[in-house]
């Protein structure tokens, strides 16, 4: 693992000074929405449906009513709202967008559907009092495979439509028919990116407190998206925009299920403009499970028309995204990254795609850590391998001979890629992993009885979410640009306010660092406010590895604002031109006599005093910039995994890790290798333990941790990381993004490695999670003796 030298330092761009977010996480300071406690707060519980699918016959709520403490037991027809919970994308421009009601209305579509709210004065009695609530159901026919959902005879998830389809993604270049035809090979390979759930630490929560003789309503809830909430808010709970206020105080991890608005945090301000006192509501586990968003769930068939040299000519990708019952904030969106990231890293020039969206009666799915980018990932690179397996060839050499080489890049799904060096990332991966010397470690694990494999992932990723004008022209009807306020006080102290909202990314810390640097004030009189709709400027969130690239671009171009305005005061209090002065170490000074000169934190005196400002300059010092990049950043690397498989067991388990990123220039290297870490850990978990599962009928089997496996620190490898540093031209800061990268990378590499380790035994597939049990069935199906040879 590389190490980190922790020093004195200036706090500057580049250190990896210690996070300032931390210290009151650490000693259990951190403020989270389940703190919170407001004078008179009531609580929420929701009765749930515990059916796939069925119509609802009757609801008795008199026991629930009769409870001491309860306040008020709701419905749909006694919350009389119109509207649904909104979906923001349209990438073909007929999707099917299915109203999703804020409690279910005569039928409920996915188990964990919200059908009942109460409100009590504390939240057990608000669970007592809806486990009180008799709802009868009449049992409807479900479905919960993509696949069979857009069968002739699947039973429709929303009636109003002739079948299932949400809607279809094309792509394809001119003469891809020709090309597939011309080349002598076509290697096939299938795929399933098995659905999961997110497991943050914090599930979600949300205090509201709507004030009847104002109209004002302040909601405290645990997203990614403040500024998105309190627009939503308003829309479907119909007041103005200006009399919302969302706070989003710490959140405990996010992974993308936060990017979203969810029913609970209409229903939450409903309810308490309704009862007149703060409604407060946490999910427990099993409802993060039932009623949070889920991830991937994307069934795969590749054909990828090559030479013998292993160099692809064309690609065909066929995809079936299961959106589940409903569609959320971005939902058809996800697959249209996936379109994005079909030719992946390498110059596929002829390619043609296409991506079925079905529903069914399952919870939906969106963004989840990659969002999109790890399914094409994932099979892309399980077919680079397979390739290299059909025509004998180094998986390695392939990815090398297929690597794009020149920059800027248009792809042949119509992106620019920024810059990259792709082939020098995969050398220093395969050198940390002593790729050449595998084999000997092979053959020593063989004496021991087990299989050992090495498996490799090339990628790149679609980063920086943000030209308006691209996510229009892709149906997305939200921005992409990003905000960012610096003020500096009187005294000197410096004050950012972020549109950006973290959950986890150290905000604080990178942005310091940046007007530490750029400012030349120390890192510690940097404040940074961020997660409160009424101090910060509108901004649109965090998510897509954005708030570097996007947010901190932003930044970067308020801090020029506010030194070319102390440019001015220093030239009017020096008495020259503002072209004779030069910056350097925090200060303006005249060329060729340094002495004569101010300090940024003088110049921010003098503003605030203005007793001598140049004609026509306001008081104060202070900026906000609206930054719109003018394209994606592309972040890239390369992944190396080892694995060991006992073959009594079948248990796969990870026993080597080398990953090598390049998300352009850094800030913080730490925190850095702590994102890369975190995605690594969160794709081992879906390569080897996680999914999500449901029965045929909607019921899912997988509600709770004992049913749903995380792995545990136990169950992970070491992780050696290492960077090569290709700035972007698409910012000021030359970075790109770094969030996601190892959850992007990590899956393919793993069960690359896995496959590799049972070549011998002539498996040449391994499906996700790749579980002990499935594992020891593939070896004894192949091998039934079980010993290693």
């Amino acid at each position: 693992m590389a190490t980190i030298e922790h020093r004195p330092a200036s706090g500057g761009i580049g250190e990896s000074v210690l996070r300032k977010e931390d210290a009151k996480l650490i000693v259990g300071q951190g403020r989270f929405v389940d703190d919170l406690v407001l004078p008179g707060m009531l609580h929420a519980a929701f009765a749930r449906s515990p059916f796939g699918h069925a119509r609802i016959t009757g609801v008795d709520r008199s026991a629930a009513l009769a409870l001491p403490g309860v306040a008020a037991v709701l419905t749909a027809d006694e919350l009389g709202i119109a509207g649904g919970v909104p979906c923001a994308s349209n990438p073909t421009g007929d999707t099917r967008q299915p109203r999703q009601p804020l409690l279910a209305e005569g039928i409920v579509r996915y188990c964990g559907e919200p059908v009942v709210m109460v409100i009590a004065t504390n939240r057990y009695t608000a669970r007592d009092a809806a486990d009180a609530i008799v709802i009868d159901y009449e049992p409807l026919p479900a479905v919960v495979d993509g696949r069979k959902a857009l069968a002739p005879d699947a039973p429709l998830v929303h009636g109003q439509y002739p079948d299932n389809l949400c809607c279809t993604l094309r792509h394809e270049t001119d003469g891809f028919e020709e090309a597939f035809a011309a080349a002598p090979h076509v290697v096939r390979s299938a795929n399933f990116n098995q659905r999961i759930t997110p497991v943050s630490m914090e599930t979600r929560g949300v205090v509201a407190d709507w004030v009847r003789a104002s109209g004002e309503v302040t909601l405290y809830t645990s997203t990614q998206v403040p500024h998105f909430v309190r627009t939503f808010v308003a829309v479907i709970n119909e007041t103005s925009e200006s009399k919302v206020r969302v706070v989003t105080p710490d959140v405990g991890g996010g992974f993308g299920a936060k990017l979203n608005t969810y029913r609970e945090e209409y229903l939450a301000c409903a309810a308490s403009k309704i009862v007149g006192a703060p409604v407060k509501w946490i999910e427990d586990r099993s409802e993060s499970h039932n009623a949070t968003i889920h991830g991937r769930d994307q069934h795969q068939q590749y054909e990828a028309a090559v030479e013998a040299d292993g160099k692809i000519r064309a690609l065909r990708f066929r995809a079936v995204q299961n959106n589940g019952a409903y569609l959320q904030l971005l939902t058809p969106s996800i697959s249209h990254l996936t379109v994005f990231m079909v030719p992946g890293p390498y110059a596929i020039e002829n390619i043609s795609i296409e991506v079925r969206q079905a529903f069914t009666n399952t919870t939906p799915t969106d963004a989840y850590r990659g969002a999109g980018r790890p399914e094409a990932t994932h099979g892309l690179e399980r077919l680079v391998d397979e390739i290299a397996d059909e025509l004998g060839l180094d998986p390695a050499d392939v990815r090398r001979r297929n690597f794009i080489e020149e920059f800027p890049y248009t792809t042949s799904v119509g992106l620019s890629y920024d810059s990259g060096d792709y082939g020098t990332a995969l050398d220093r991966a395969l050198e940390l992993a002593c790729y050449d010397t595998f084999e000997e470690r092979r053959a020593e694990a063989r004496g021991r009885g087990r299989y050992r494999g090495i498996g490799l992932s090339s990628y790149v990723e679609v980063c920086g979410l943000a030209p308006s004008a691209v996510t229009k022209a892709i149906g997305i009807s939200a921005p992409g640009w990003e905000s960012s306020t610096v003020r500096m006080h009187p005294f000197g102290k410096v004050t950012v306010i972020t549109g950006s909202s973290p959950h986890g990314q150290g905000h604080a810390t990178s942005w310091s660092q940046i007007v530490a640097t750029e400012l030349g004030v120390p890192f510690d009189d940097v404040e940074v406010i961020h997660g409160d709709t009424a101090f910060a400027p509108y901004g649109l969130g965090t998510y897509g590895s954005r708030s570097l690239a996007v947010a901190g671009a932003a930044l970067y171009r308020s801090v020029q604002k506010v030194k070319e305005k102390g440019r001015a005061i220093a030239a009017h209090e020096l008495e020259c031109s503002v072209d004779d002065l030069e910056w350097a170490d925090g200060r303006w000074s005249v060329k060729g006599s340094p002495e004569r000169g101010a300090t940024i934190q003088g110049l921010a005196t003098s503003a605030w005093v203005a007793a001598n400002l140049p004609p026509g300059l306001e008081p104060g010092m202070e900026a906000t910039t609206f930054h719109d990049p003018p394209n994606f950043t592309f972040p890239f690397g390369t992944h190396v995994c080892e694995v060991e498989i006992d073959p009594e067991t079948g248990r796969v388990e990870v026993v080597g890790y080398v990953a090598v990123d390049d998300c352009g220039n850094v800030i913080n290297p730490m925190i850095v290798e702590g994102q890369v870490h975190g995605g690594v850990i969160q794709s081992i978990a879906q390569a080897i333990f996680e999914e999500t599962v449901y029965a045929e009928d909607g019921q899912l089997r997988t509600p709770t941790l004992v049913e749903y496996q995380v792995p545990s620190a136990a169950d992970l490898p070491r992780i050696t990381s290492d960077r090569t540093v290709t700035p972007s031209p698409v910012n000021p800061l030359g970075t790109k993004g770094i969030g996601e990268a190892g959850t992007i990378a990590a899956c393919p590499a793993v069960v690359n490695a896995a496959v590799d380790a049972l070549s011998v035994l002539g498996i040449r597939h391994l499906e996700m999670p790749m579980q002990p049990h499935r594992v020891w069935e593939a070896i004894r199906n192949a091998n039934p003796t079980g010993a290693a040879r």
